[in-house]
């Protein structure tokens, strides 16, 4: 079973954030953490067993904005559940990732660092409203590394206006100079809800930019395992994201945050305050056979890991075979493969239409 465990709180919001996250209830933290661990300690007695998490992911928002003080008591509830060589991933920014801070974490045993750089550009830094400079998240990585973090994940955001190659391979000769292990690039979304929705200009829709990306990242060495990420080694993929993409039970834990229980999709209260007066209050959605068939092949043709191809029925298996007769997709040992992950959806709504 898997642990995502979410933070709300952020110094500042970025133009492009849809999340569920706050920059003026800073006085609702010590509550808000209260009721998290309420939550967390409710959550592990009822689903778990001991020793039964394999993996944890602390994201936001932004986790750094909280007191390691706040996660020593959070860690006391989690530690036991804890499976051996459990990967512990916490998200956070490179302004508020002092050095205590992240020696502070490592020492709770969190393992994993995911650093929001989204770029090395200043220019395109204050577009996206991000709080740091380059210089800050340069500094924030080598500390990072000082410290004795070995697996660190940098965010990257392509497709904003004003990119081109010339400029993005920049930030990626950078990372591959602070010897950053693994790297999540995404396409500029422009959600509902944000300060870039309704601002079409702010976005360049260039597939071949993506393509480009890709072929580059290939030859600096990190190979991409999911439509947004890339890592220079196996050991060095992130187990978490994996769990999901094979739909493994997850526990969510947070204002906002979702679980999945076997057929079943868990939704906290997603309001600061409803959040921290009920912690234990739920939507549930009651997923069907056919919901999870759709999920297994959506989420596995975005990744490597693919999906196993007895879910499918006779209608479907038929796609199957007409999609690898055109080399589309490739089959090994009873799963399907996406050659292409750019195509992952427009497949699957084909196979599954």
């Amino acid at each position: 079973m898997l642990l995502y465990i979410h933070i709300p709180f952020c110094d500042s919001k970025c133009h492009y954030c849809a999340f569920n996250s706050y920059t003026d209830r800073f006085h609702l933290k010590k509550d808000y953490m209260s009721a998290l661990r309420k939550q967390l300690q409710f959550e592990l007695e009822k689903n778990s067993e001991k020793k039964s998490i394999e993996t944890v992911f602390i994201g936001g928002g932004t986790p750094s904005t909280i007191k390691t003080e706040e996660y020593e008591k959070l860690f006391e509830i989690l530690t036991p559940y804890l499976q051996n060589n459990c990967e512990i991933t916490t998200e956070c920014n490179p302004n508020s990732a002092t050095k205590k801070w992240l020696e502070g974490m490592k020492k709770l045993g969190v393992n994993r660092i995911s650093f929001g750089v989204q770029s090395f550009n200043d220019e395109k830094l204050k577009k996206l409203n991000r709080a740091h400079n380059s210089k800050g998240a340069i500094n924030a990585i080598q500390n990072a590394k000082c410290i004795g973090f070995n697996s660190i994940n940098c965010d990257i955001i392509y497709g904003v206006q004003g990119d081109s190659f010339e400029l993005l391979k920049k930030d990626f000769d950078m990372i591959s100079q602070l010897n950053i292990e693994h790297l999540s690039a995404y396409s500029l979304t422009l959600e509902e809800g944000t300060k870039f929705f309704n601002k079409s200009e702010i976005k360049i829709d260039d597939e071949e930019l993506s393509y480009k990306i890709f072929e580059y990242l290939k030859n600096k060495g990190f190979k991409q395992y999911e439509i947004s990420n890339f890592s220079k080694e196996k050991t060095y993929e992130s187990k978490h994201n994996y769990g999901y993409w094979q739909h493994k039970n997850y526990l969510g834990v947070g204002a906002g945050a979702v679980g999945f229980i076997d057929n079943k999709r868990f939704y906290t209260k997603k309001g600061l305050e409803e959040y921290i007066s009920n912690p234990l209050e739920y939507e549930i959605e009651l997923l069907s056979k056919e919901d999870i068939i759709v999920e297994k092949v959506l989420l596995g043709f975005r990744c490597s890991n693919g999906f196993k191809k007895d879910i499918l029925n006779q209608k479907q298996l038929s796609k199957v075979e007409e999609l690898k007769k055109e080399k589309k997709i490739e089959e090994k040992e009873g799963r399907i493969f996406n050659k292409n992950f750019l195509l992952a959806d427009e497949l699957a709504l084909y196979i599954l239409e």
